[in-house]
């Protein structure tokens, strides 16, 4: 079978072999490269490279059986059983800065959930008119950090392939600043101070372990911290990640004796009963685009600094203080 696939905007700029196994998953490397050197895979109809660099306007020629060009599922259905509920804190043409709540998982998890972070954006673009899944050859919005099911905050989606491709660069060069606030049980015994340990991660278990020692297995991980107030044996605290590590701001508090308040992993059950915590008081609450290069369609965001308006525990904090 002859396919032929005009190369959009959200097409471009990517390697002919990974947009091949985006687009179509029953083609794997082995059978591109061999199509390839075939010249069964042919550019604007002359030979190329798998790694050949699309441009918007390439036409794309394929010759496969059918049973290896069947395209992606993009079935909208599944997206539209999420909720309609999306806290959004800005929106552009390129970008979506979200507010999640607690409880809510930014992508499927074991139990195959349809309500997802990810799956409300791409409703909400859907009814707006700016997603369709059937006209996108292999693209859709796409989250570019995570954060856990019971943090709340910020959480970033590209509307477009070039705006993912800047934010994954800028997020990967630590051009994007991403501050944290929380509540810790105890009073850390310092003001401000930059934690270093060694993280390791336990898959099977969801858990991570943290470690004064180095070992070929874990990773190291820098946590900078600057106490906001302390009230009743506790500490409202603002993180900045030097490092960022799966569940690092939990265990490695944890580590140190101060937790964070209804932490159900790493905490201190019986602090959290006590002041009624069941989700643990974090929150991804401000993110500062600092560039120190240039941010390409998304240089005017540089300098610009977006901050959750409304913190979850924030009242709590609030109340505990007024009863001193």
């Amino acid at each position: 079978m002859k396919k032929e696939i005009v190369i959009g905007e959200n097409d471009c700029g990517q390697r002919l072999d990974r947009f091949l196994t985006k687009a179509f998953p029953s083609l794997k490397s082995g059978i591109i490269n061999k199509a390839v050197r075939n010249k069964d895979i042919k550019i604007n109809g002359k030979r190329t490279e798998a790694a050949y660099r699309l441009e918007k306007g390439d036409r794309l020629y394929m010759f496969f059986p059918d049973s290896l060009i069947e395209p992606k599922s993009l079935d909208p259905d599944d997206f539209m059983k999420a909720a309609d509920m999306l806290n959004i804190l800005y929106e552009d043409d390129n970008i979506i800065l979200a507010d999640k709540e607690q409880g809510l998982v930014v992508h499927s998890d074991n139990d195959g959930t349809a309500d997802t972070l990810i799956n409300r954006i791409k409703k909400y673009l859907f009814v707006k008119g700016e997603y369709d899944p059937k006209k996108e050859n292999a693209f859709a919005p796409a989250l570019c950090n995570r954060i856990d099911r019971n943090t709340c905050g910020i959480v970033i989606a590209a509307k477009n392939a070039e705006a993912l491709r800047i934010l994954n660069d800028k997020i990967k060069n630590r051009e994007l600043s991403k501050k944290y606030i929380c509540i810790a049980v105890g009073e850390l015994p310092k003001k401000e101070d930059t934690l270093t340990a060694y993280l390791q991660k336990d898959s099977d278990a969801n858990q991570v372990r943290i470690s004064n020692t180095k070992t070929p297995q874990n990773l190291t991980i820098k946590t900078k911290y600057k106490v906001l107030d302390y009230c009743k044996g506790l500490s409202l605290v603002e993180i900045d990640l030097l490092t960022g590590r799966t569940h690092q701001i939990r265990a490695h508090l944890a580590h140190i004796g101060h937790p964070l308040l209804g932490d159900g992993k790493y905490g201190n059950n019986r602090v959290n009963v006590k002041y009624g915590f069941d989700k643990q008081a974090l929150c991804s609450y401000k993110l500062t685009f600092d560039f120190t290069t240039g941010g390409g369609a998304l240089d005017y965001l540089n300098k610009k600094s977006f901050e959750v308006k409304s913190i979850p525990f924030r009242s709590f904090w609030n109340s505990l203080k007024l009863s001193k």
